[in-house]
């Protein structure tokens, strides 16, 4: 169905739950299928190794699989997940990578600490992005039991550092692509 919106300008409109789409508006979107050469660091705490290890084989098997060539990322081992984000800023401010993962597991315990980690960690890699230009993509875990840490990290659930790696890619993709500076 075709409709006209302000100032004459004919829009297209597609079914419910679709967004509308104009010939004048540009719509930038991240690719999968151009990761070659493309440059990546992963930030992994070391804390929780059982899970943060499995989350990484995940993130560096999607990288292969997207032929991005081992070469062409660094892995950087940190204590814990609260230390991720001073790292991946300045791994971004290095400007050799095109989009920084950062990759730990926070598990809930019976004191208050497990959310001021959780909370530092997700502020600390959204910080490490906005001020160093370079996306940082939040690879963490935060879960109540080992169980679900497990599951998410290769289990019935998934990898979550897999699909955290699908996204660097697609944001280092943009980025590279459409929002050179």
């Amino acid at each position: 169905m075709t409709g006209f919106g302000q100032a004459g300008i004919a829009i297209e409109l597609k079914d419910r739950g679709s967004f509308v789409q104009t010939a004048a508006v540009r719509h930038l979107m991240g690719s999968l299928t151009r990761a070659e050469g493309l440059r990546f660091a992963v930030v992994v705490a070391r804390f929780n190794e059982i899970v943060t290890k499995l989350l990484l084989e995940g993130a560096l098997e999607t990288f292969k699989r997207y032929s991005v060539k081992e070469e062409d990322i660094d892995v950087v081992w940190v204590p814990g997940s609260f230390e991720i984000g001073v790292v991946a800023e300045r791994l971004g401010k290095s400007k050799k990578y095109q989009a920084i993962l950062c990759i730990g597991a926070v598990i809930r315990g019976d004191t208050s600490h497990y959310d001021a980690v959780a909370n530092s960690a997700a502020s600390g890699v959204l910080s490490a992005g906005l001020n160093s230009g370079v996306p940082c993509i939040f690879g963490v875990l935060t879960c109540d039991d080992m169980d679900q840490a497990l599951n998410r990290s290769g289990g019935k659930s998934g990898n979550k550092g897999a699909e955290a790696a699908l996204t660097a890619i697609e944001m280092a993709s943009l980025f590279e692509h459409h929002l050179i500076q």
